[in-house]
């Protein structure tokens, strides 16, 4: 009997088995296509960390100082007068003419008879001459002491500069010292003026005196008024030639190198401002800032309109010049200026710039940078320069704020930060809510 055979069942199990497997390997490329394409869609709409900028706490110098205009003063002027009665030639000299002490005649008045012939007039005259030359004598005086106290302020200064260039002394010394010594200074110039301005009412009173020794005006000689001091006249009261009463103003006299500043300062500013503080002079005129120190804050206020139509308080804050203009810059009398006025200074203060801070209510807040996200935290900000803030609690040294944090960034967004402690332009003070 003939066998039989199976061979086409088997083919045909076979070509079954390599369809279903064909089947299910394209279904499982289709759903690995499907995942790719939804992993691909979820990364896409995934959030990404936001790029900020950030800056490092840290602990370092810190000066808090007021920026205010102000304007330039000639600290002793001098105002000519006649000390007698007369007819005043018409005077050539015009403001900004140059004038020499004793060489410079400023004005000319001729005697009247009717005054000068007055035994009263002739009295007072006599008692005038006496108190000038009291006056010189007590001015002169005065420079010796401030010579003898000068002399030990030098002293003592190059002791205390040699001590803190050996570090065996500290920088409040050192600068105690620094001050005495230029306020002598000052005190021994504004002594000089004083002697150089007795010693003019003296010959002023001389002079008048001597017109008392002649019966007529046609005998007498003309009153040369001389210039007090070396300068520049500043005002001319009278020009015309006229008749004239003791004591009339007729111009204005001073040293411009004698410089110093007026800046008017909000009331709520010059609290904080005492003698001594230090100075930077900006925006004279000149290519380079120039120093100076706070000799007077003027204990009585006024009222000021600002070009807003706002009424101010305002107080005078006086200013001397440490640094003299270079000899092509001349400053003179009521030269516009700005000075930039040291009101606190820390050499250890651990700050925060200011364009990490922002406003949440009543608390300032910044964003702290920790594990790649940006964490909301309130903070306790003491002075503040401007441009960076004292902190009191809220922020640890080494702690990463973000700078000028942008809107979408809120409390543990995830951000990717990028050290920005380079220094900035100045900004107004953050208001963010």
């Amino acid at each position: 009997m003939p066998t039989k055979t199976n061979t086409p069942r088997k083919t045909s199990n076979s070509r079954n088995t390599r369809r279903k497997i064909g089947t299910w390997l394209r279904r499982l490329l289709l759903l690995a296509a499907c995942l790719l394409i939804a992993a691909g869609i979820g990364y896409g709409l995934w959030p990404k960390p936001l790029p900020v900028e950030t800056a490092t706490i840290e602990r370092g110098p810190l000066t808090v100082s007021v920026l205010e205009e102000g304007k330039t003063r000639i600290r002793h002027r001098y105002v000519v007068s006649p000390p007698v009665a007369g007819y005043l030639h018409r005077v050539d000299h015009r403001a900004g003419a140059r004038i020499e002490a004793g060489e410079t005649v400023l004005a000319v008045v001729e005697a009247e008879p009717a005054g000068f012939l007055d035994p009263r007039a002739r009295a007072q005259a006599e008692a005038r001459l006496r108190a000038a030359e009291a006056v010189v004598l007590q001015r002169h005086s005065e420079i010796e002491r401030i010579e003898e106290e000068l002399d030990h302020a030098q002293r003592e200064f190059e002791r205390t500069d040699e001590l803190f260039e050996r570090g065996a002394v500290s920088r409040e010394r050192w600068d105690a010292a620094d001050n005495r010594l230029r306020v002598l200074q000052r005190q021994m110039h504004t002594a000089e003026f004083a002697v150089r301005v007795a010693e003019f009412e003296k010959a002023q009173a001389e002079a008048a005196l001597s017109q008392l020794a002649f019966p007529s005006a046609e005998e007498s000689e003309p009153l040369r008024i001389m210039a007090p001091v070396d300068g520049y006249v500043l005002n001319v009261y009278e020009e015309n030639a006229r008749s004239i009463s003791p004591g009339t103003p007729i111009m204005e006299v001073g040293d411009p190198q004698d410089l110093e500043a007026e800046i008017e300062l909000l009331s709520s500013d010059a609290v904080g401002v005492s003698p001594g503080a230090e100075v930077t002079i900006e925006r004279w005129g000149g290519p380079d800032p120039l120093r100076g120190v706070v000799t007077l804050v003027e204990r009585g206020g006024f009222t000021k309109v600002s070009a807003l139509g706002v009424e101010e308080q305002r107080v005078i804050v006086r200013v001397d010049f440490v640094d003299k203009p270079p000899p092509d810059f001349e400053l003179g009398d009521r030269f516009r200026v700005e000075a930039r006025i040291v009101t606190w200074h820390g050499d250890d203060v651990l700050k925060v710039p200011t364009g990490a801070l922002f406003r949440r209510g009543m608390d300032w807040m910044v964003f702290v940078v920790e594990e790649g996200e940006a964490h909301l935290r309130t903070v306790e900000i003491g002075r503040n320069s401007g441009t960076e803030a004292e902190v009191l609690s809220g922020l640890s040294e080494g702690d990463r704020v973000i700078v000028y944090p942008p809107d979408e960034v809120s409390d543990r967004s995830r951000v990717t930060a990028s050290e920005g402690n380079e220094e900035r332009e100045e900004r107004p003070e953050p208001g963010r809510e």
